[in-house]
């Protein structure tokens, strides 16, 4: 029913643009009282038949399959050879008896004719070229549609990927430190999995949107920071600091976690010390985020310790992809990680 309602609109279209065009020309005669030529509807029959036998047949068929000259050659057939039989057989040019001793000519000058047929040939050009340029643009805004939805698609089903990496790495973590909680015994193992449960329903029924409000995932990043703080033994150099107004600004979710993930993961110390220091800072049209750990052992031995840091930057490159300035420094004992966001 929507395909029948999108021709018939189109045919309408047509129909008013050929109106308009054919009522330019129409004027002039009608608005000085002229007589209408009387090969004019004549005309407009063959110049509609020539644009749409061109639009639908040739330009499809010919053009588009690459074959240029093979198209170049029937278009002037055509026109030439449709202009040979208006000019001869159609409508012939007049034959006018010379006046009382004119002098008699064997041989009639060719420069009135070549011009007559020179006009002709033209008007025969424009609705073939009209209805190439037009064809050929309609499939170029067709084709670039296409590219842009499947490139859409594919960023999409990109930026999905990396979410579901996200998310059993986030989980796994948080298991963990849950089961360090319950081996000692801790009362806040309770807590622990409160947090926890609060984390996966923002993970459950947040993360599937393009965006969210930036309050939200804020607090799924207080959340996630007390429940490191409950499993740590030292959590006394454990910092989260946000300053700046975040209401009504929205970013995509699950952005800044890898990075945090990352530092509590590898911010422990030979001793069991853990420094992780985070700081958000919110302006008008940015927000500039920092994350800084200590290097403990275990980083310089994991051969898998950039596997979220890779995704997280492919994930900022799709989704920020003139927008967004990472800087990340590691000199042996710091590991620090600053980035700016315009929004």
């Amino acid at each position: 029913m929507a395909l029948e309602k999108r021709h018939i609109r189109i045919f309408l279209i047509h129909v008013l643009l050929w109106a308009l065009v054919y009522g330019f020309f129409l004027f002039p005669f009608f608005f000085q009282l002229r007589q209408v030529p009387p090969n004019f509807a004549f005309r407009l029959i063959l110049v509609v038949l020539l644009f749409y036998l061109n639009y639908f047949l040739l330009v499809p068929k010919i053009l588009l399959k690459k074959k240029t000259l093979h198209y170049i050659f029937i278009c002037l057939l055509l026109i030439i050879g449709i202009g040979l039989v208006i000019n001869y057989v159609v409508m012939p040019e007049p034959k006018i008896p010379p006046p009382p001793n004119f002098p008699r000519r064997d041989v009639m000058p060719y420069d009135g004719r070549f011009i007559r047929e020179l006009i002709t040939m033209l008007n025969l050009s424009a609705p073939i070229f009209v209805s190439a340029f037009l064809r050929v643009y309609l499939e170029w805004r067709k084709n670039e549609d296409l590219r842009k939805k499947v490139e859409n698609e594919k960023v999409s089903s990109e930026l999905q990927f990396l979410k579901t990496q996200l998310n059993p790495h986030f989980l796994f973590n948080s298991l963990n430190a849950i089961y360090s909680l319950t081996v000692k015994n801790s009362r806040t193992a309770s807590d622990a999995i409160i947090s926890l449960s609060e984390l996966m329903r923002y993970m459950l029924y947040e993360t599937d949107k393009e965006m969210v409000p930036l309050g939200k995932e804020l607090e799924y990043i207080k959340n996630y920071v007390q429940l490191q703080r409950l499993r740590l033994s030292d959590s006394a150099n454990v910092n989260l600091k946000i300053s700046g107004e975040y209401k009504g600004k929205e970013i995509p979710p699950v952005l800044f976690i890898s990075f945090i993930e990352n530092a509590f993961k590898y911010g422990t110390d030979y001793e069991g010390k853990t420094y992780v220091d985070i700081n958000f800072t919110i302006a008008n049209n940015s927000i500039h985020f920092r994350v800084e750990n200590k290097i403990g052992v275990q980083r310089k031995e994991d051969p898998n310790s950039g596997v979220g840091l890779e995704n997280i930057k492919n994930r900022l490159k799709l989704l920020y992809p003139d927008s967004h300035r990472l800087h990340i420094s590691d000199d042996g004992e710091t590991f620090v990680v600053d980035m700016t966001l315009d929004t």
